[in-house]
């Protein structure tokens, strides 16, 4: 054996103790050749020295002994850009990691029969909901109305793009002496006109989600490719929008819970309603009833009404179906006003049912109240819970909760709004709103959640009158003397708490011998709540506050109503101030002041401008969807919003997402079973002595390979990571295997059965659409690998330049299956 001689000519020792030591040996053999070997030894101040670990920086891929195992990589960092693995596990990673597991998977005649329930509720949703909206077999358009149009609005040509409407104008037509009314759009490079019947085919509005409504660039009518773009980025993020609903959907559909009993008790409860039902509050009676006894899955209701509409009693007869059942009742309301508001109405509501308890969760409380209130809750000695978020916190226990009620849920946080979404798949929900907040009312338009309208106002509603002009004090005087000229009561509301007292100072002087007051959040729980009480009974005439009065106060006598600096309010928030007034059968008047409005901003001047159009009752619902077009609607699930929208705008993004849900049955991709996936490449990499040397139980992690490719490509993923944090980056005969489990996971969940090649061509045998693999090639990012493949009988080609070799052509298929993976969650899945 040659004599081996070992010289240290370097040692590198941190002063920090941060870094690892490096210390470089040179190794000389006989044969005269010299190698240069970098070692890292790392001390672990945890562990004995006897657990030090070397690894093992080879320049030229040598490997050599040190008296251990033999180490043939280091674990360095992973980059993602040269590591095609690594990137693929972070798209995975970035795709599927906030979820805590894969939703469940379906067979076929499941998948058919899920598929069909969601396309029936949809249309449920849209007759319910649209129903005044224009329908074309059976999606509803956005489309908008040419004559409707002001010079500078920009609209969206589906086929062109982006463009800004200058005007309609006569023109005549070549080889013809007839004028015809044209539409003029200017384009980035030109200017474009349109018969009126083809614009009202093609346009929609524009508008984003946001302060600006100006797109970013105009389109270019002689080249549109950068709209294509565009519209299929669009499209591809509305197609993954549809099966994230889905999956949500779907979710609930699999939660169980027995229907609730039909019994007479029910029918005498409702018959204590002391007021005739409309024709509306009848069907959301009907609705929530069926709900609870004849569906197995959880309740997601949304009742969307006016105040005053009869939204509480839809909720009292749904309380008492489930607490009569045995179960508890949660009601949830934004403010301890509106909190105080429901208990008092259920208590005096259930009074003659005594076994039924119920209980308000609020901060007037003692700590030694709250105390036992928690414990009576945990115990199941309180049937119906009344409370603000507190009732969402850890320490309050449920035993058997069966129904959660929410009111005014825009009100709320997005942490609470995440914690309502919680309950969803356990329990029985019941949502109830005025103005529905644009999430809410977007997965009611899109019929993921059932809803029930109530647009008919009480027979003797009258509709409240609004004033909206500049701030005047004279105004201002004039309203509140008409309003105490006729023994009412008046609302003074402001957007913050500063600028309350000088109110008040100002109207103390005009109105000296008034009982006026003040009220706001951060008072006193003793004091806010003698206000209130003293103001519901008639001792103060003038109410100060903040928007604390937005929901709960149900003061019959209050009839004027005056909102200063509306600016600042949302148009949802305005819209629910409004209804604080005209409960009763006195017309009520509602004064807006802002203002100079050149000091507004356009998303302002919006609000104010929708809220003087919705002035009838019962137009809370269309308000809400005003409330959509002017400042967008949230992701679904609440935390943030949507920037695909800013593609197409608001219009076409609605058309494109109804679009893909009455198609949705197109966009499904069947996965096969993973064993049976042919890859007909002869690629058989055979792992070195040295690194079968390093692995702990070679055998035992070739097997733990295949059974995570099995079962599907999180887990294959974990199991690489895993790999890779303890053994480092994997030697490329280990890259080309794990590359091949990863080709057959990919192509099982595709629906590829077949992959093989002949010379220049690359053949995949699938059973996928022909519409799947258009929305799967669109949405690859690769023009090189888009551009290589064809579709046809049920199977993709690509045509190669040349032959490529055994592993190179295994990179291509593995590069090419990860471009068509990453449109996967865009598509239905069974």
């Amino acid at each position: 054996m040659a004599a081996v001689e070992v010289c240290i000519f370097s040692v590198s020792v941190p002063k920090d103790r941060t870094s690892l030591p490096h210390i470089s040996f040179k190794f000389q053999v006989s044969s005269g050749f010299s190698r240069l070997f970098s070692f890292r030894r790392s001390y672990n101040r945890l562990r004995t020295p006897s657990s030090l670990c070397a690894n093992a920086v080879f320049t030229e891929g040598t490997s050599v002994s040190t008296g251990r195992r033999k180490l043939p990589q280091s674990k360095e960092k992973i980059d993602s850009d040269s590591d095609p693995i690594a990137a693929l596990n972070e798209r995975i990673r970035r795709e599927h990691g906030k979820r805590e597991a894969l939703w469940p998977t379906m067979d076929p005649e499941e998948a058919e029969k899920y598929i069909q329930m969601v396309r029936g509720q949809q249309q449920r949703g849209l007759q319910k909901l649209k129903g005044d909206r224009a329908a074309k077999d059976g999606v509803f358009s956005y489309k908008v109305d040419p004559y409707s149009l002001g010079s500078g609005d920009y609209v969206v040509h589906k086929k062109v793009g982006i463009g800004r409407f200058v005007g309609i104008k006569y023109d005549v037509p070549k080889n013809s002496s007839e004028p015809v009314e044209y539409v003029f759009i200017e384009y980035a490079d030109a200017m474009a006109k349109l018969t009126v019947k083809q614009a009202a085919r093609m346009l929609y509005r524009y508008n984003l989600p946001n302060e600006s409504k100006k797109p970013r660039a105009l389109s270019k009518l002689n080249d549109t490719s950068a709209w294509e773009r565009r519209r299929i980025k669009g499209k591809i993020a509305v197609q993954k929008m549809v099966v994230d609903l889905m999956e949500v959907y779907l979710h609930r559909l699999k939660q169980r819970r027995p229907p609730y009993p039909k019994t007479p008790a029910m029918d005498e409860f409702a018959a204590q309603f002391p007021y005739e039902p409309t024709a509306d509050q009848r069907q959301a009676f009907i609705d929530v009833e069926k709900d609870l006894t004849e569906r197995e899955t959880p309740m997601d209701r949304l009742i969307c009404g006016d105040v005053g509409f009869g939204k509480t009693e839809v909720a009292l007869r749904a309380i008492f179906s489930v607490v009569s059942a045995g179960k508890q009742a949660m009601v949830l309301a934004p403010t301890i006003v509106l909190a105080k508001q429901h208990f008092d109405v259920i208590s005096e509501r259930f009074s003659p049912y005594p076994d039924m308890r119920v209980g308000l969760l609020s901060r007037f409380q003692t700590k030694a109240e709250k105390e036992s209130y928690l414990s009576m809750i945990k115990d199941g000695h309180l049937d119906i819970i009344v409370g603000t978020h507190a009732l969402l916190g850890n320490r309050v226990v449920y035993n058997n909760l069966g129904l959660l009620v929410v009111d005014e849920e825009q009100r709320f946080g997005v942490k609470q709004k995440e914690k309502i979404a919680s309950f969803k798949t356990s329990v029985d929900v019941l949502t109830l709103s005025a103005t529905p907040i644009p999430r809410t009312l977007y997965l009611a338009l899109t019929g993921f959640r059932d809803a029930s309208l109530i647009s008919t106002p009480p027979p003797e509603r009258v509709p409240i009158r609004t004033h909206l002009s500049p701030y005047s004090e004279e105004k201002i005087i004039s309203a509140i003397k008409f309003e105490l000229d006729r023994e009412g009561q008046v609302f003074y509301v402001l957007p913050r708490i500063k600028g309350l007292e000088e109110v008040l100072e100002f109207l103390e002087q005009s109105f000296p011998e008034v009982p006026i007051a003040i009220a706001h959040g951060k008072q006193y729980s003793k004091q806010l709540e003698d206000t209130m009480e003293k103001f519901a009974q008639g001792d103060i005439k003038i109410l100060i506050s903040t928007n604390i009065v937005e929901s709960g106060l149900d003061i019959q006598n209050a009839n004027t109503i005056i909102i200063q600096d509306v600016h600042q309010f949302g148009l949802a928030q305005l819209y629910q101030l409004r209804g604080r007034v005209g409960r009763a059968d006195k017309e009520a008047h509602a004064y807006l002041f802002y203002p100079d409005k050149a000091l507004l901003s356009e998303q302002a001047l919006e609000r104010l401008a929708a809220l003087e159009e919705c002035r009838d009752l019962g137009q809370g619902f269309q308000l809400a969807e005003r409330d959509m077009g002017i400042r967008g609607f949230g992701n679904i699930f609440g935390e943030q919003q949507t920037g695909d929208v800013g593609n197409v705008g608001i219009d076409l993004f609605f058309e494109m997402l109804f679009e893909s849900l009455s198609k949705v049955e197109e966009h499904r991709v069947v996965p096969v079973r993973y064993k049976s996936v042919q890859l007909d490449i002869n690629i058989n990499p055979h792992l070195s002595s040295e690194y079968i040397n390093y692995l702990d139980n070679p055998i035992k992690i070739i097997s733990e390979a295949e059974k995570a490719a099995e079962i599907d490509i999180w887990s294959l993923m974990q199991f690489t990571e895993n790999l890779r944090r303890q053994y480092g980056k994997e030697p490329r005969s280990m890259e080309v295997l794990l590359k091949k489990l990863y080709v057959r996971r990919m192509a099982a969940d595709l629906g590829i059965s077949k992959i093989y090649a002949s010379g220049k061509m690359v053949g995949m045998k699938t059973n996928m659409t022909k519409k799947v693999f258009k929305l799967m090639s669109d949405s690859m990012a690769s023009d090189i690998h888009r551009n290589s493949l064809v579709f046809g009988d049920k199977e993709i080609k690509a045509e190669l330049l040349l032959e490529l070799p055994k592993e190179q052509l295994l990179n291509w298929i593995f590069q090419c299956l990860s471009e068509l993976y990453s449109s996967l969650p865009a598509l239905v899945k069974y």
